[in-house]
């Protein structure tokens, strides 16, 4: 059975809807449990406009906050909590790597048309993941 679980977030309010699904693999399993939350970086060229670093800063520290806040309502040690800034599907891997998890749970909207034709995020954590991926269908 699973013994490291990471749980993908966009700190969306979807997420609340994935909290019963994390808790119920958690206790199903036993496992431990980290949070990662992905901040998608600014194109360089918005770098050119004043003040971009300090919106790119304030959104990884918003990240931060919310996700210690999910960390306490999971009861998530901070050293298992990661936000990262680059790619999403990137660091998803490469964090899941690190810390050895077993499972990866991520939400999908489940989109259709053009959307699909492009990839989802949670298509792009499913296909390169080295371990297993749970990916929990959003109410539309």
């Amino acid at each position: 059975m699973y013994k490291h679980i990471l749980f993908a977030t966009d700190l969306s309010e979807e997420t609340d809807y994935l909290l019963s699904k994390v808790k119920s693999m958690r206790t199903y399993t036993n496992a431990r449990l980290s949070l990662i939350h992905v901040v998608e970086p600014m194109p360089g060229y918005s770098y050119a406009y004043l003040g971009i670093e300090d919106i790119e800063g304030q959104l990884i520290e918003e990240s931060r906050t919310a996700l210690a806040k999910l960390g306490e309502q999971l009861s998530v040690d901070k050293k298992d909590q990661w936000v990262e800034v680059g790619p999403t599907k990137s660091k998803v891997h490469e964090i899941a790597q690190q810390i050895g998890a077993d499972l990866i749970i991520v939400g999908s909207h489940g989109r259709h048309g053009l959307s699909l034709l492009l990839g989802s995020t949670a298509n792009a954590v499913l296909h390169g993941a080295k371990c297993d991926v749970l990916v929990v269908r959003l109410p539309e």
